[in-house]
């Protein structure tokens, strides 16, 4: 790729993720595995300690797209109906000229509302600390863009969610950042100057699945995960995937006007599980020669007492 086309590439994606008036949290293919990240009232679900560390490159082949790193760690509290846990999301976009970090801290509380179904309510605290290197950043003319770098600027947030769930069936509503955080704002008066501003709007989640037992060694599970955002394009993911015999999954996924997807898991164990999701743009941006589509992997671990008898991985 020339050095103007990256140039240019590089600039329409910072802007793309810091200068819209509604800038959207990132996005997984492998949501039903990664729930957490955007829906505290998960932390505990599974009742046991789990940890779930997923990596997406997004634009696969386009020099400085989007990288997201995520690292869940959560637990109940043993005779309670508490759970706790960590949250961590770092996005990566232009080779290190945008970074965001965002550290949480997660508490849950579950009721029993019968015999089989359990209703958990969820809240988050941390923030996020976003560095941008403007250096980076060229116009047309291979100029530097006229301003300040950004380091470390911390903005404190907090999200709110509430989750529903059976041995078969899942719901939840969230709002993982309430807070609706400017940036910053140079407020120069030079009309030569660059100004910039980058607003977190709340991002509204809502997600919902269910296992549906076609043989006695087949399951499938449709899930569908819709996000709302104030002045952005409402996001629906709807997904299938099936479950051969409690340790291999695969299936499709489509993101509403934007991508496709295929899906592959594997319960190496009762603790370990990989998952692996390729997506393909069906955006212009999709038939670029730059762009060879986008790659998830997923892995979680979770820490099963060797007293402790599992009869079937749960699907969620």
């Amino acid at each position: 790729m020339s050095k103007s086309i990256r140039n240019t590439i590089l600039l329409a994606l910072a802007l793309w993720g810091l200068n819209s008036q509604a800038q959207q949290d990132a996005q997984y293919t492998q949501y039903m595995y990664n729930t957490m990240s955007v829906n505290p009232a998960y932390a505990g679900s599974r009742g046991q300690f789990s940890m779930a560390a997923l990596y997406r490159s997004q634009w696969m082949g386009l020099d400085g797209a989007p990288e997201t790193f995520t690292l869940n760690l959560h637990s109940p509290i043993r005779e309670s109906r508490v759970g706790y846990g960590v949250s961590v999301v770092h996005d990566n976009i232009g080779d290190g000229v945008v970074q965001e970090t965002y550290l949480d801290a997660v508490v849950s509380y579950t009721v029993n509302v019968s015999r089989d179904a359990r209703l958990s309510f969820g809240l988050k605290a941390g923030g996020n600390m976003l560095s941008l290197d403007f250096s980076g950043l060229r116009n047309f003319d291979a100029e530097p863009v006229p301003t300040e770098n950004i380091d470390n600027r911390f903005s404190p947030n907090f999200g709110l969610g509430v989750y529903y769930h059976t041995d078969r069936f899942y719901a939840g509503l969230s709002a993982p950042n309430l807070l609706q955080s400017e940036y910053f704002d140079n407020n120069q008066q030079d009309a030569n100057e660059v100004e910039f501003l980058s607003t977190e709007r709340i991002n509204f989640y809502m997600i919902t699945g269910y296992v549906f037992d076609l043989s006695y060694n087949l399951k499938l599970k449709p899930a569908l995960l819709t996000k709302v955002v104030s002045g952005a394009p409402l996001q629906l993911d709807l997904s299938a995937t099936f479950l051969f015999n409690e340790k291999f999954s695969f299936g499709a996924a489509y993101r509403w006007d934007a991508s496709i997807s295929g899906l592959m898991g594997f319960q190496l164990n009762q603790q370990l599980m990989i998952g692996l999701a390729y997506d393909r743009e069906t955006t212009e941006l999709g038939g670029t020669q730059f762009n060879d589509g986008s790659f998830e992997i997923f892995l979680r671990w979770e820490l099963i007492k060797s007293f402790e008898r599992v009869v079937s991985p749960r699907f969620f």
